[in-house]
């Protein structure tokens, strides 16, 4: 049986003067996407088939170097078959 998806938003403080270094860091993460931020914060996705594989991806970005603190913001978990491409009605 498949396992379940799970995405977490998260904001992730920087020290400035570490912030390529650690964004260059999060996009080699697996399951990891950058989408924003500023110059001392980043806001990012996880994905992973559990909440603990984000949450030991959260305490691995924690311990990266430059990183102040990494806060998940919000989770969402499907079913495999909630997964599935969704049916599109058009107007």
């Amino acid at each position: 049986m498949p396992e379940r998806w799970h995405v977490s938003s998260a904001v992730v403080s920087v020290r400035d003067t570490h912030r390529d270094a650690v964004a260059e860091g999060l996009m080699s993460l697996e399951g990891v996407e950058i989408h924003g931020g500023d110059a001392t914060r980043l806001i990012i996705t996880i994905e992973g088939g559990s909440t603990g594989q984000l949450g030991d991806r959260l305490t691995e970005i924690n311990l990266m170097p430059g990183v102040l603190v990494a806060n998940m913001v919000f989770e969402h978990a499907e079913e495999p078959e909630e997964a599935e491409e969704p049916i599109c009605h058009s107007t």
